[in-house]
């Protein structure tokens, strides 16, 4: 009879466990997708003072219910060049306190009596949201519906590990063994094991609250393995940075040394108290009497918020420290064609991996602009100095186009809204179009290379009319760009009525070369590359006015 109820309270562990980690990311995922904007406005203010970078981190991870999310996506943003070493580290600080409310949360269901308790009015919004997400048509109803179930399964699955731990409770054995362990090194070492194992903290410290409340173990043994929680939780970040750049093994190591420096401090703190004969346990039963369930959730924020108090004033002297520990090596320089905004780290929050499409997109339209520009360049001077550039801008849009249509793939398979959703499927056909800008300019450059083969060169007539043609097409390309970043249709306005003034001078380049042939001015060989140019030259417009065309689907 007792293995089959100890085997039942091991399944219902688990249960709850697993209930408990489905309702965080469920909750987490549709309150990143719905907040995206803010979101991204958030992490744009992070590059403020040290106390905004917290407040940024504090909040962030408050939102996603998970502070490796946000250290792994400060890692990707760092690796990417978009967060200094400094401020990343201002972020990781406030993502530790805002890892914290979670705990809270389980303390906060803890309350009332066995009829009807805080945890079960809690559980029923997961009822509420399902329904929501039946029936509801509209996004964000469904949205809000996806959080409310989300925000009701934590609580589910914390009444099924509160009943696992009443169970456990029932057996003087299991109490006798645990109270064995009172070692405040082994008890963080199995704090720091367990939440590596689970990869969450959150779930660590709710076990740990539990476990208390059922009299598994004591409000100090708990305390000891909050700590070590809190340092198991940094192994997400260290195993994000394995293939990153120095700067995020930096950051995962300020995350480490961050976490560690706090739990060293607080176990000096608990040895000097244990020469008076009081410990932590102690402490916060004074501090909170008679309130079980907040004591553990208290001593994990007041924590938190010390290491932090502690620890920003040297933030400085913490980069400087990581940066001899892990110093610069003089590497072969790589050349090569790459991302410069999204990172497969930035997955992690998909809202903002969307923001830094659209930034890479960016990138790729003015290295295509360029490229153009330089293979009119070419044409009119037959000089091909600046060749090798053309060439290696045409390498990094092909690079490009394969490399962020692939991520663009990733990304829509996450968790997003209808209007990201929908970004992406403009996207996709954003970054085509703007590779065959590149292939256009290529063609240019075949046409130089028949010239200067042949001995041939445009009149000055003609020289004259494709650099006209180019300042048409590098005005467009501005107000082109100008309507994607800010969704304008002013821009978009202006920019169709310079496409048209294209069409209609690339028509008359035609009607004038024809009348050069006829005075001798232009020979017919040189004028079929001068016709072709043309026309490449209004596709490149065309290609051009087809990005900006897109913010009508997005607006």
């Amino acid at each position: 009879m007792n293995t089959a109820i100890i085997l039942t309270a091991i399944l219902t562990l688990i249960a709850g466990v697993g209930v408990f980690l489905i309702g965080c990311n469920f909750m987490s995922a549709n309150l990143e997708s719905l907040g995206s904007r803010k979101m991204k406005t958030l992490f744009a203010k992070a590059s403020g003072s040290k106390l905004v970078g917290v407040g940024v981190g504090a909040v962030t991870t408050a939102v996603i219910q998970s502070s490796s999310a946000t250290t792994v996506m400060v890692i990707g943003f760092v690796n990417a060049g978009i967060m200094t070493l400094a401020q990343a580290a201002t972020v990781i600080f406030g993502a530790n306190i805002g890892t914290t409310i979670t705990g809270q949360l389980v303390a906060l269901g803890m309350f009332g009596n066995s009829a009807v308790s805080t945890s079960v009015i809690f559980a029923t919004f997961a009822g509420i949201g399902a329904f929501m997400l039946a029936f509801a048509k509209k996004d964000r109803t469904r949205k809000l519906g996806g959080i409310f179930a989300g925000f009701g399964m934590i609580f589910v699955g914390l009444s099924l590990m509160s009943g696992s731990m009443k169970d456990f409770s029932e057996f003087d054995g299991v109490k006798e063994f645990l109270a064995i362990i009172k070692n405040p090194v082994l008890l963080v070492l199995i704090g720091t094991v367990l939440t590596a194992v689970l990869q969450s903290s959150s779930v660590m410290t709710s076990l740990a609250i539990t476990m208390v409340v059922a009299g598994l173990i004591t409000l100090n043994q708990g305390i000891y393995i909050t700590m070590g929680a809190n340092v198991g939780t940094c192994i997400t970040a260290l195993i994000a940075c394995i293939a990153a750049n120095r700067n995020s093994k930096r950051t995962a190591l300020i995350h480490v040394i961050f976490n560690v420096s706090g739990v060293i401090v607080f176990m000096l703190i608990g040895l000097f108290m244990s020469f008076g004969g009081i410990d932590f346990g102690w402490l916060f039963e004074k501090m909170f009497p008679g309130a079980t369930q907040m004591q553990l959730a208290m001593f994990h924020t007041i924590f938190n918020l010390i290491t932090v108090i502690i620890i920003l004033p040297l933030t400085n002297v913490l980069v400087k420290l990581v940066s001899k520990i892990i110093p610069e090596k003089k590497e072969p320089k790589t050349d090569g064609p790459q991302l410069y905004f999204v990172d497969d780290h930035m997955l992690a929050t998909p809202p903002l991996a969307v923001q830094q499409t659209k930034n890479e997109i960016i990138n790729m339209a003015e290295t295509a602009v360029n490229n153009f520009n330089l293979s009119c360049k070419i044409v009119c001077s037959l000089n091909f100095s600046e060749i090798e550039t053309f060439r290696r801008n045409e390498k990094e849009l092909n690079f490009i186009n394969k490399a962020l249509f692939d991520y663009i793939v990733k990304l829509q398979r996450l968790r997003l809204n209808d209007k990201d959703r929908i970004y992406l499927s403009t996207a996709l056909r954003s970054i085509s179009d703007l590779e065959r800008v590149g292939d256009y300019a290529e063609n240019i450059i075949e046409y130089a290379e028949n010239l200067k083969a042949s001995n041939g060169s445009f009149s000055k007539y003609a020289v004259q009319e494709i650099e006209e043609l180019q300042k048409l097409i590098q005005n467009l390309y501005e107000k082109v760009m100008k309507a994607y970043k800010f969704v304008d249709f002013t821009s978009l306005k202006d920019a169709l009525a310079i496409e048209e003034n294209v069409d209609m001078f690339t028509e008359n380049m035609a009607h004038n070369h024809i009348k050069r042939l006829s005075e001798g001015i232009c020979t017919p060989d040189v004028g079929a590359h001068y016709l072709s140019l043309a026309s490449n030259a209004e596709r490149v417009a065309d290609h051009f006015i087809n990005v900006a065309n897109t913010i009508k689907r997005i607006a």
